[in-house]
């Protein structure tokens, strides 16, 4: 989770209760040339479980809506009162069926009504549940990875929306514990309704009393930018106090009710342990999203926007890329996002600067209060915040001050200084790995994000931390010169937009740095290919790309040195594979997996090649 754009007035929402609180971080400095900052705000008490949020708002404002999802051309909506009262029911089904403490309930379709009752159902009673990215069992053309996936996690039960979907990239595991499906149950099955049906006893509420801070809540999988996926526990006493730290940075959010569109997946922390979890923990409305940030389904984020009209919106920089068309073209909807929006907030991946003006300027159009326009920063690992853009800044890789709570370490490492953090929020350890967790954390138990960082201004530690990129991606060019990646990525996909959906900056034990880029519609629209036909280097052989390219990498390497000044660019032909694992489904690119999978591009870029763009 990365960058920021914030503008906001010191206007109250909450009778004289501020907006945003007011940074006071301290500075430890180091005699081996680390420092480490720490807000010096107390961390608040905290829930001591997930459910205890569920049964708060089931008992003070019960006939309150709190899930709802599409169901024709209306939404179906569930109060809060019903869903706790669901939840109790599987939570005994869960019970009846045995299911063990460390047998993980693992879910692998996509986000819904039932899988949120089933998710907090399995937490209810001291269980966890898994979700696994859909990607794995209906995008993929081979389910290898995911029965790799489902050994490592000893599944209790296997739930997904749709047998008939589903079912054959689960047959071929060959299962031996429960399988649920919504739709489409089968001989030897068991139908969600089955669930929903059971009468609940006082098991529940044992088993609900009994959890402890510790008892785990869910285990999520890394997304493999950096390597093979890991298993990373998250306890309830990190989810609840995240929850907390947040609430102690964003004052307007405490019991505020938000009403939300969402769509991002709860296979990753964004949505599952962010979002999902602050429009619980304050009281709010979610609307689960059947859109997606893509052509074809972005539509659908269209027409419930219109529909929603939310307080809060979350997404990432790929998601607002391709909403901004609609929003430009359309003051109705830009309206409907806009006029009684509390917040726009983005992570997963840096914000290029020209997004986030495109995104200001629609706002203008529509609403006079200031729009609070923010981020966050953090990993599946800190359940997820650790830095929170909580003021006023112009800077896009601003990510914030640490969050109260947690102490954030600036550790030397190359030319950079590494990030690490510890507190309540960071988890204990990756699940039967004692090796990865040996190397996860440090001496003295700062946990190794893997992200760089600098201070804003080295003299104000209030200022933020400017986000400087991802130290295991980083690479030296032959001259020793050691090349930004982040840095550099982001100043080009700003530069080279509208015609660039992404880039991936290649140049390792070379002499110089360039750019694989994916081509956007805008591109294909300059070689007049509406029809998406021409490759990689048959686009990168027209007049006009050559062109348009050209000069922008001109214009991109004025005045800057060798390792932020890209010698050349070449064009790939196909999109980002999920099933790859060169982008997630939040559209993050895997800068690793793209350099490895497309060699043979990566040759080409360093070529003679005909297709190759130079400055012009």
């Amino acid at each position: 989770m990365s960058a920021v754009l914030t503008t906001i007035s010191a206007e109250s929402l909450v009778g004289t209760r501020p907006l945003l609180a007011t940074p006071r971080i301290l500075r430890e400095d180091r005699a081996d040339g680390s420092f480490v900052l720490r807000s010096d705000e107390p961390l608040q008490p905290f829930v001591r479980c997930i459910g205890d949020w569920l049964q708060y708002w089931a008992q003070e404002e019960g006939h309150r809506v709190f899930l709802a999802e599409r169901a024709g051309d209306g939404w179906r909506r569930m109060t809060y009162s019903e869903v706790h009262a669901a939840v109790r029911r599987v939570a005994q089904a869960l019970l009846d069926l045995h299911i063990a403490p460390d047998a993980p309930v693992v879910a692998l379709s996509e986000n819904s009504l039932n899988l949120a009752i089933l998710s907090l159902a399995a937490m209810h009673v001291g269980r966890r549940i898994a979700v696994v990215s859909s990607a794995y069992s209906v995008v993929a053309r081979d389910h290898a990875k995911l029965h790799a996936i489902l050994d490592r996690l000893h599944p209790g039960l296997i739930y997904a929306e749709d047998g008939d979907r589903y079912r054959p990239a689960i047959a071929g595991w060959q299962p031996t514990c429960p399988v649920v499906f919504t739709a489409g149950a089968g001989a030897g099955e068991v139908s969600f309704d089955t669930l929903l049906s059971i009468t609940p006893g006082t098991g529940v509420d044992l088993a609900f009393a009994a959890m402890t801070g510790d008892t785990v809540a869910r285990i999520l999988l890394t997304s493999g930018s950096t390597g093979v996926p890991k298993l990373v526990p998250n306890t309830h006493r990190m989810l609840c106090a995240n929850q907390q730290m947040i609430a102690q940075c964003w004052p307007f959010i405490d019991r505020a009710h938000p009403v939300v569109l969402d769509w991002l997946p709860w296979s990753h922390t964004f949505g599952a342990n962010h979002n999902f979890n602050l429009i619980l923990r304050n009281g709010g409305t979610l609307f689960i999203d059947a859109g997606r940030p893509a052509p074809g389904a972005i539509e659908a984020t269209v027409r419930a926007l219109e529909e929603v009209k939310p307080t809060l919106f979350f997404n990432v920089p790929r998601g607002y890329d391709v909403l901004l068309p609609f929003l430009e073209s359309d003051d109705e909807l830009a309206g409907a996002l806009f006029e009684r929006l509390d917040m726009l907030f983005f992570a997963a991946a840096a914000l290029p600067q020209q997004c986030a003006e495109r995104l200001r300027a629609v706002a203008a159009r529509v609403r006079q209060r200031p729009l609070f326009f923010t981020t966050e920063w953090g990993s599946t690992e800190t359940s997820p915040v650790v830095t929170s853009a909580h003021f006023e800044t112009s800077e896009t890789r601003n990510i914030g001050v640490p969050v109260p709570g947690v102490e954030l370490k600036f550790s030397p490492c190359q030319e950079k200084l590494e990030l690490r953090v510890r507190g309540p929020s960071v988890f204990p350890g990756y699940l039967d790995d004692d090796a990865k967790t040996s190397e996860a954390f440090d001496e003295e138990g700062f946990y190794r994000m893997g992200d760089a960082g600098k201070l804003a201004d080295p003299a104000d530690p209030n200022s933020g931390v400017i986000f400087d990129g991802r130290v295991s991606e980083d690479f030296k060019l032959t001259t020793g010169t050691w090349v930004s990646v982040g840095t550099l990525r982001l100043a080009a996909v700003s530069s080279m937009t509208p015609y660039v959906q992404d880039a991936v900056v290649a140049g390792h034990d070379r002499n110089e740095v360039g750019l694989l880029l994916f081509p956007s519609p805008a591109l294909r629209a300059l070689a007049d290919d509406l029809d998406n036909n021409f490759c990689g280097k048959a686009l990168g052989q027209h007049p006009a790309v050559r062109q348009a390219l050209g000069e922008i990498l001109r214009k991109l390497g004025q005045g800057a040195g060798s390792s932020q000044r890209p010698a050349r660019v070449a064009i790939l032909s196909a999109p980002p594979s999920i099933e790859l694992g060169e982008i997630t489904d939040k559209g993050y690119i895997n800068q690793r997996a793209v350099l490895t999978l497309r060699a043979e591009d990566v040759e080409r870029l360093f070529s003679d090649c005909t297709s190759v763009i130079h400055p012009i």
